[in-house]
Formats: C-alpha cells, structure tokens, sequence
C-alpha cells in the first residue's frame, strides 16, 4: 500500500467502509470481479477529469506546486507536491 496517499490508511479505518464495499458489491450483481472493474472504470474516468482541471489551472497560480498523475507516478509520489 505505500503507493497510496496517507489518507488511505484513515479511510480504511472508516466504519462505513464494509457498507460501501458491500453497496459496490450488490450494485454488480454480486459480483466482486465486475465491481472492481466498475471502480477502475470509475477512477480513470476521475483521473483524466483532474488531468483536465490541472490543465486548466493558469501556471502561474499555482506556481509549480501541481503535478501530472505521470509525473507524480515517475517521480514514486502520489499527488501534489
């Protein structure tokens, strides 16, 4: 789990967590296969999103302190700087 951000492991923690897994879960048909591919599915989707919104960001409001999911994955971090 080191390639996640450090709320991971309070979100984890979460006591509603197991309700929402077992919601992902039934909204597939009971099927834990499909729904993990409806969640990648969905994270991509969030992904490319952000990638957009960063884009959009004038450069010289945030000064260098966002980076690409590629450049943060490239560099063994997982977000902002």
């Amino acid at each position: 789990m080191s390639a996640c951000p450090n709320f991971a492991a309070e979100a984890l923690k979460a006591p509603d967590l197991e309700a929402a897994v077992d919601q992902a879960i039934a909204a597939c048909d009971g099927k834990p296969r499909s729904a993990v591919r409806a969640l990648l599915v969905a994270n991509r989707f969030l992904e490319r999103e952000l990638e957009d919104l960063r884009a959009s960001v004038s450069k010289g409001y945030v000064r260098g302190r966002l980076v690409s999911h590629a450049e943060a994955m490239a560099a063994g971090h997982s977000g902002e700087r």
